[in-house]
């Protein structure tokens, strides 16, 4: 990993290199390249039926059969129902995709952080 500009006399911070390291680069974009498709998936859905509310009452006011189940109440049924599932997968997904990299990454950054420590104490 190349150093960073540091002046002399000082040490380099230890949060500037992590965050240019290439490693957590990639952990940057694995969690925006999940993160913000599925967030910008659910704000359609949600400013989708928010706008049928205001606009389509006919169509949101429509009751299923000879029951008092509207189309509207199924949407925001579904609202919550799309909140446990996008929940859900991302809980999954981070724990076996982003979790375990970062946890990496955590170590070695402490590890590190240790061994400059100790190489700071053992200076006479």
């Amino acid at each position: 990993m190349a150093e960073p500009d540091v002046p002399r006399g000082t040490a380099p911070d230890p949060y500037e290199e992590v965050r240019s390291s290439p490693e957590f680069q990639a952990l940057r974009r694995r969690f925006r390249r999940f993160v913000l498709p599925l967030a910008a998936l659910f704000l359609v859905w949600y400013a989708v039926y928010v706008l049928l509310a205001d606009y389509a009452h006919g169509f949101m006011s429509t009751r299923l059969g000879d029951s008092n189940i509207t189309v509207g109440l199924l949407f925001g049924l579904g609202q919550f129902v799309s909140t446990f599932v996008i929940t859900t997968v991302y809980v999954r997904w981070a724990n076996r995709r982003f979790d375990p990299a970062a946890e990496a990454l955590r170590e070695r950054v402490e590890n590190a952080s240790l061994q400059s420590t100790h190489d700071r104490e053992a200076r006479p």
